[in-house]
Formats: C-alpha cells, sequence, structure tokens
C-alpha cells in the first residue's frame, strides 16, 4: 500500500508533462501547417481575392479611401474618406443607411464600395489600403489586404493576421522567395517592419501580429 501511494504523484506529474507537451507540439505543428497554407489558400480563393484587389483599385483611383472590418463577426467597418484638404474617418454597421449618405455626401462610388464591402466580408478580410513604395528612386503603389480567416485561428496561439500585397509590377525574390529591393539591390524589402514571401510574381504574403 505504501508503494502505491509513493508512485503515484510521480505519475500526476508525468502525466501533466506529457499533456503540456502534446499541447505545444500540437500548436508548433498547426501553427506551422497553417503559415505553409496561405499559398494554397490564395490559389483557392484566388478569384475572389484578387477582385478585391481589383474592385478596391479602380474605385481607389476614382477617390483615394481605405475600409477596416473593426470586429470579429465583420458586422461594423470603418471608412477613411480623403477629401482635397481632410481625412474623415467614420464607423458604420453594414446595411445603415448612414453609410450610403455619407459616400454620397463625399462623391464616392457607393455601388463600388457597397461590393467591395461584401467581397471583403465573404473573405474575412479586415482591412485594405494603397500604399506607396520606392524602386530604384521611383514611386510606385502596392494594394495592401490583411486577412484573418477563422481557419487560421488557433488555440493557445497569440492573433495573427495574414498580409497580401498585390504589386502592380512584377517584383524580385532570393531563392527562398523572400521580397527583394530590386534587380540591382539584392536586399531584403521589408513593407511595415515586416518580411513578405513570394506567391507569384506580383503577390506576396506575410504572418503578422497586427493587420496594418
Amino acid at each position: 500500500m505504501p508503494n502505491k501511494l509513493s508512485y503515484q504523484p510521480v505519475f500526476r506529474r508525468i502525466g501533466k508533462a506529457a499533456v503540456y507537451a502534446a499541447l505545444f507540439y500540437f500548436c508548433c505543428g498547426a501553427l506551422s501547417c497553417t503559415s505553409l497554407n496561405i499559398t494554397n489558400y490564395y490559389h483557392k480563393h484566388q478569384g475572389t481575392l484578387d477582385s478585391i484587389e481589383q474592385c478596391y483599385k479602380k474605385a481607389y483611383h476614382e477617390k483615394p479611401f481605405s475600409i477596416e472590418f473593426t470586429d470579429r463577426p465583420f458586422n461594423h467597418v470603418s471608412l477613411e474618406l480623403n477629401t482635397d484638404t481632410l481625412t474623415y474617418i467614420y464607423e458604420f454597421a453594414l446595411n445603415e443607411p448612414r453609410m450610403q449618405d455619407t459616400l454620397r455626401k463625399y462623391s464616392y462610388n457607393a455601388i463600388a464600395i457597397d461590393t467591395l464591402i461584401a467581397k471583403m466580408r465573404s473573405m474575412q478580410c479586415t482591412w485594405v489600403n494603397n500604399l506607396d513604395y520606392y524602386t530604384d528612386e521611383q514611386r510606385h503603389s502596392l494594394i495592401y489586404v490583411s486577412l484573418w480567416p477563422r481557419i487560421f485561428n488557433l488555440p493557445f496561439v497569440n492573433k495573427k493576421y495574414y498580409i497580401l500585397t498585390y504589386f502592380s509590377l512584377p517584383q524580385y525574390f532570393d531563392r527562398e522567395g523572400n521580397l527583394l529591393v530590386g534587380r540591382r539591390l539584392r536586399r531584403v524589402r521589408k513593407i511595415n517592419g515586416e518580411t513578405f514571401k513570394k506567391i507569384n510574381s506580383r503577390v506576396c504574403y506575410t504572418l503578422s501580429d497586427r493587420f496594418r
């Protein structure tokens, strides 16, 4: 009887350690697999993701703006509207009539923006914006798309966002697929402090703690 009691705590400690180790390796393995699957995710949903970029690019060229979903159910949006002198930020619930009134007030294409918001919500896209970058001292633009799909949400893992960047021109990459500054400058380019990987010649991705 004493022997059984003396071994019992040891087995309990080993059991807890095994559970914690299993959880740790599960999370690490799952996160690794998720990190690798963003390319597959892009190709699976390429039509919708590319249409978000195209729809935003066309509407942005008419009049600059950005869109952010501010809640996890994707029921509220924040619109950053740029005028000649000021930038206005408004938050609306989806299908709120006030949003249409505001877009018309500042001469935005309300139909195009409604379509874009619906596409973003279908892909759980949290933010879309236009950013400038420079190559050989020339300014270019890219479309920055943040994704927060539930498929990439894992237990015990900090919240992560997948960022897609759509470049207007083909880019240069090293052998590991890291985005480079240019053909002559063979150093890794960082956007908002993040290193990006190649999906194709114009589309890259990264995993980030921040959506913007």
